[in-house]
């Protein structure tokens, strides 16, 4: 790793990655030079896909970008000290995000006082996309062509059939 090389976390289920989610990792490649997607395994969510194949589409969505993915089971600022991180990022779509978000964020910090949270506001074309929406779509066979990104879009189709 280059030594000033400015690194972030962005962490989330990613069950699928959508529309959303790419808009905050483009938005954070022009503030870092890498961001890793971590993937949490929350088998207590009860996800869609697998962890294995979250990462998948991951890794296809953002192919050619300077994103790794990755997948956690741990705290995520033990994650973060692991891979020598020290900022996370999340996204906010809604005034609904925020208190949930600070508060993670707050914690986060409790945690490890080296970790900061830097907060994105996707376009306002993906401040309704969450993959919670993308599911339930998905669930009753309708299109979500517009929410998630075309890369993974057979991918997705493939794993509900």
């Amino acid at each position: 790793m280059e030594k000033n090389k400015k690194r972030a976390i962005y962490s989330g289920t990613f069950d699928p990655i959508t529309n959303g989610h790419m808009d905050i990792i483009k938005r954070a490649l022009h503030v870092f030079d890498e961001v890793i997607v971590a993937v949490a395994n929350s088998n207590s969510k009860n996800p869609m896909f697998d962890t294995d194949r979250r990462v998948k589409l991951v890794e296809k969505a953002t192919k050619g970008m300077k994103v790794q993915a990755k997948s956690f089971n741990t705290l995520l600022v033990d994650f973060a000290k692991n891979e020598d991180i020290s900022v996370i990022i999340r996204g906010l779509r809604a005034v609904s995000d925020f208190e949930y978000e600070l508060q993670m964020g707050y914690a986060n910090n409790s945690l490890d006082k080296d970790i900061d949270t830097i907060y994105f506001m996707p376009t306002l074309e993906n401040a309704f996309v969450s993959s919670s929406v993308v599911r339930e779509i998905l669930k009753f066979k309708g299109c979500v062509s517009h929410l998630v990104p075309n890369e993974i879009l057979e991918d997705i189709k493939e794993c509900i059939s």
